[in-house]
């Protein structure tokens, strides 16, 4: 499984050290470096080249703009998520994939990550609208324990093949096709506890 890289450039240290915690929990995501200002960014973009880079708007001062369609064009596959601490023109959002806000929960998030990852951008509309049948949710919720298509079949008293096909049910409603992303909706809709699933 591809480990995304993650590279976060914020000045708050308390901020910062929360933000990689909530995203360490996460199988698919790594933090490979953090940064309190932008002087090494460019250093550590190429030694990393970064799935995604979260950063605080207010250490790009006033070279936002440029700095941000520079970063852009040099690495045009690394996701540019904004993390918000303060009031931010919305001229320099639009440069971005994602916001993130101090008042995020931890599973927003990771959502928010998760579905940016999955290149789903409308995964949270689409989640909204959504219903999962009794036994979708059944099976949803033992994925998000951590178990295969035959610890499943044995549990529910179905078949593998139904197993695979309730899966496949769950991926087209809810437009989430990785684990991590569906132990995150299942979190989220309150079908199962955190203390519940195995790492």
């Amino acid at each position: 499984m591809k480990v995304n890289k993650i590279i976060i450039v914020e000045p708050s240290p308390i901020i910062y050290a929360g933000l990689s915690d909530f995203i360490n929990t996460i199988n698919q995501i790594s933090v490979v470096s953090v940064l309190d200002n932008i002087d090494l960014l460019n250093d550590k973009m190429l030694v990393h080249n970064p799935d995604i880079l979260i950063i605080n708007p207010i250490v790009l001062g006033f070279t936002n703009n440029s700095f941000i369609k520079n970063i852009s064009q040099n690495y045009p596959k690394t996701l540019l998520v904004a993390l918000v601490s303060t009031y931010v023109d919305r001229n320099v959002l639009r440069y971005f994939k994602e916001t993130i806000e101090l008042s995020d929960t931890k599973q927003k998030v990771i959502t928010k990550l998760i579905n940016l990852i999955n290149n789903n951008e409308d995964t949270s509309a689409q989640s909204e609208n959504i219903e999962l049948s009794n036994r979708e949710i059944d099976v949803l919720i033992c994925i998000a324990k951590g178990m295969t298509n035959k610890d499943i079949s044995d549990r529910l008293n179905i078949s593998v093949h139904t197993v695979i096909t309730h899966r496949k049910n769950i991926i087209r409603k809810t437009g989430i096709k990785s684990v991590s992303g569906l132990t995150v909706y299942a979190l989220l809709n309150n079908w199962v506890e955190e203390s519940e699933i195995y790492e």
